[in-house]
């Protein structure tokens, strides 16, 4: 049995992306944080956010679809159905009246991807966005603006699969040894979470693990028009990116900076600050949210 990725209650809901679980604790004005996509992703992901911001706010964390309490069924995973799940969310929040006023929404990694598409198609619903080193601000992302397109490699997907292989070659990829390999190139240094190892651990043992990660590891999650979606945000965004390790690499950020409603914060961390300095991560958090709206965090 998978345990709780944080302590607070867990709710199940059915929407447009199937059947959908979150964690909630706290009040105040709502905010969503989205974990990131990977081999072993899951709402756990935030859980040192999540932990440090439901005193002052409503806090959700979902698990996505193909991850966590959601639905791992054999479908198609796709960037559309990632972003319907953020409007599921949103849906929730309005549902239970949290708030009439939008929302804070947090994402890590490629979920930042998913999270400003979102924010692009429907900008009233949100007041704020923060993507922690979220993917397409590397080296030659300029070159993402081909409406419609992903970067998916037919052939990584047709051999990985729906193939009888599938779930021995998942198991093998996501053994505590592997896990523990990725989340140091992630961290860029040998010490990592072992919580983290744990937890990751369990999640891609549950059955249907590996139907997402597959997609995510063919590039069909990736979209070829991230920089055109990303320069249409006008709301305030934070960007948060670690220096260090495989995803360290923010040398296209310089566009992001010049413009007024974007605030970028460097950390001497890998692509999980608010794992390795989780207090001056929360608290940098608050202080961009404060200049958004001081009377929420006073």
């Amino acid at each position: 049995m998978l345990p709780l990725a944080v302590d607070a209650e867990r709710r199940q809901v059915r929407r447009r992306s199937g059947p959908l679980s979150y964690y909630v604790a706290g009040d105040g004005r709502p905010m969503l944080l989205v974990h990131s996509i990977n081999a072993a992703g899951s709402a756990y992901e935030m859980r040192p956010v999540f932990e440090r911001m439901r005193s002052r706010y409503r806090v959700y964390a979902v698990d996505l679809p193909g991850f966590g309490f959601s639905d791992r069924s054999e479908r198609d995973y796709e960037v559309r159905l990632y972003v319907d799940a953020i409007h599921d969310m949103l849906d929730v929040i309005a549902d239970e009246g949290s708030s009439d006023e939008g929302v804070h929404a947090m994402a890590l990694s490629l979920s930042c991807e998913f999270m400003a598409r979102a924010a692009t198609e429907r900008e009233d619903r949100f007041e704020s966005l923060a993507l922690v080193t979220p993917t397409g601000f590397d080296a030659g992302s300029d070159r993402l603006r081909e409406d419609g397109e992903t970067r998916e490699v037919a052939a990584v997907a047709l051999v990985f699969e729906g193939r009888p292989w599938s779930r021995t070659v998942f198991r093998l990829l996501t053994s505590k040894r592997s896990i523990r390999y990725f989340l140091r190139k992630t961290y860029g240094r040998r010490e990592v979470d072992e919580d983290l190892v744990e937890y990751d651990y369990a999640t891609t043992r549950q059955p249907g693990a590996e139907h997402a990660p597959y997609a995510f590891i063919s590039g069909r999650l990736f979209s070829k028009d991230i920089r055109v979606v990303y320069e249409r945000l006008t709301l305030p965004v934070w960007l948060a990116h670690g220096t260090r390790g495989d995803f360290g690499d923010f040398s296209e950020v310089g566009w992001a900076r010049e413009r007024s409603n974007w605030t970028v914060e460097p950390y001497a961390t890998g692509a999980m600050p608010h794992f390795e300095q989780p207090d001056r991560f929360t608290a940098a958090y608050a202080r961009f949210l404060e200049r958004r709206a001081p009377e929420e965090t006073s």
